[in-house]
């Protein structure tokens, strides 16, 4: 049997397939338009007091040759050490944080000719740097007092931080959110719209800075000379700031 196809009909055909082969392109156009949204920020904030500080002290010895600076500088640490262990400091919370040997050099001035003399050393410097975490804040003013007295005579700062500041961190994460959502709502509901599901959050938290103590050497002095280092602990701010992106129901 065969089939006879009219002038009309053969159009009528070609036409509904180019229907046909279009309508997902179409569809696909229709789902690729943007959902209207709305971008806010939020920041939160927590205060809480230090529960540790974390000092930097430094050992310093000159001496005309390297190993007599070596020398002295390792017998003067070795007392720090042991006077840190003596309070109750264990090892996991002492780190030597920075070790160098240094010429010292002399410039001579340049002859009468002119002609520039080279320099020559004169001396070495040894620096040996520790760092202690000290978690019982009532010994830190006696501790720094200590080590002075044993031999440290550079760096001095400290650092009062938290062990496990999660806690703070949560609470400030919750008060950033809040206030996110609730500039969503305020500006929404003054443009007449509805606020739609939450469709992207990212966060930047911030811990405190450490604050030194004192950026000049420490004077060497007799504990029996001194009064007691003053300590104020304050308290420790923790921020958080979240971006969230609403959609809106229109």
């Amino acid at each position: 049997m065969s089939m006879i196809f009219t002038r009309n009909a053969f159009f009528s055909t070609l036409v509904l397939a180019t229907v046909a082969a279009t309508a997902p392109g179409v569809a696909l156009a229709q789902d690729s338009e943007p959902t209207p949204r709305i971008m806010v920020s939020g920041e939160g904030m927590a205060t809480v007091a230090p529960d540790m500080a974390v000092l930097s002290l430094t050992v310093m010895r000159e001496a005309d040759t390297a190993r007599a600076a070596l020398d002295d500088n390792t017998a003067a640490m070795s007392d720090v050490l042991a006077a840190m262990k003596a309070e109750g400091i264990e090892d996991r919370d002492l780190q030597t944080s920075g070790f160098s040997i240094e010429p010292k050099y002399l410039y001579p001035k340049n002859s009468s000719n002119g002609d520039r003399q080279p320099p020559k050393i004169v001396g070495y410097t040894v620096r040996n740097s520790l760092t202690v975490r000290v978690r019982d804040l009532d010994k830190v003013g006696a501790i720094l007092d200590r080590s002075v007295t044993l031999g440290v005579n550079q760096g001095g700062g400290i650092a009062f931080t938290n062990d496990d500041p999660s806690g703070a961190i949560k609470e400030a994460r919750v008060k950033a959110m809040r206030e996110a959502m609730a500039k969503a709502k305020t500006l929404t509901e003054t443009a007449g719209v509805g606020l739609g599901k939450v469709l992207e959050i990212s966060e930047n938290s911030f811990r405190p800075q450490p604050v030194p103590l004192a950026r000049a050497k420490v004077a060497m002095m007799e504990a029996s000379d001194a009064a007691p280092v003053p300590v104020a602990t304050g308290e420790n701010a923790y921020s958080v700031t979240v971006n969230v992106t609403f959609a809106i129901d229109q």
